[in-house]
């Protein structure tokens, strides 16, 4: 299997080169064997899963499987500068013109602290005041009498363009004060590493190290996200300029289908909502 993946910076200069600025990113097409994947962290290891997994049914097909942030998905593919745009947040009415979005699974946003807080449970508001700087130390919660640090994703990031959307609500922003992670994994291993800290990231990503809390008093467990329970549900979606076709359409296909879904729901994340 050949995947060959690049840092977020590449992606970054791979945009900026296709724009005409330099050489050197091949642009769409150009391969007729060759499937470029550009977008979100947060769907890069799934994207990698199922590469492999495609690539065992299609000898000669390539999955180039790139990380830079959903964002970056959806400019590069609308730009022509790769295949299927990955974006773990909805898009916006700017964003859609010329472009096919395809869900191919569901997550839970998890709100994570260190497993030795004896915080079980937030509202979303408080969630929300957290993240604001209106509450800032965990005895207003029932917890140690100690500062928050909360721990955030940049700015494009597809998992904070969903907490912002579903957690922060209009008009209320995140504090700049907070530590900015550039990955679920990062963000994971900082809350891991400070027993006051908080976090979100992918439900799927969820391990030993840190633990997930209740929203609403509602657990994020693969259950209650079917049951439409947990409030935190974001999609992961392939964005694709115009009308897939050949390989990029079969690969789709395969996606959607048993053996796709079945990778997927292996690692706790949901099948599309059939619309």
């Amino acid at each position: 299997m050949k995947i060959r993946v690049y840092q977020a910076l590449l992606v970054f200069a791979c945009v900026s080169l296709a724009m005409g600025i330099g050489t050197g990113c091949r642009r769409t097409g150009q391969q007729e064997n060759r499937i470029r994947i550009v977008g979100s962290t947060s769907v890069f290891p799934f994207a990698e899963m199922l590469a492999e997994a495609y690539e065992e049914t299609k000898p000669g097909v390539e999955v180039d499987v790139q990380a830079g942030g959903s964002t970056v998905g959806i400019v590069s593919v609308r730009d022509g500068i790769c295949d299927i745009g990955t974006s773990s947040r909805e898009l916006r009415d700017a964003e859609k013109n010329g472009v096919t979005i395809i869900e191919i699974a569901r997550d839970g946003i998890a709100v994570i602290v260190h497993p030795s807080n004896k915080i079980d449970s937030l509202t979303k508001a408080q969630i929300r005041d957290i993240y604001a700087k209106k509450i800032t130390n965990w005895k207003e919660l029932g917890g140690d009498d100690a500062s928050i640090a909360f721990v955030t994703r940049e700015e494009g990031s597809g998992t904070r363009g969903a907490f912002d959307e579903i957690v922060m609500g209009e008009g209320v922003r995140i504090s700049p004060s907070g530590l900015v992670q550039d990955s679920n994994g990062s963000i994971r291993e900082a809350v891991a590493t400070s027993p006051h800290a908080i976090g979100y990231i992918s439900l799927a990503l969820v391990n030993e190290k840190v633990r997930a809390i209740k929203v609403d008093g509602v657990a994020p467990t693969h259950e209650n996200l079917a049951e439409g329970k947990y409030p935190v549900v974001r999609p992961f979606l392939f964005v694709v300029k115009g009308q897939p076709k050949d390989h990029v359409k079969e690969f789709i296909d395969f996606v959607l289908g048993p053996k796709g879904q079945e990778v997927l729901n292996k690692e706790g994340l949901l099948s599309p909502i059939v619309k």
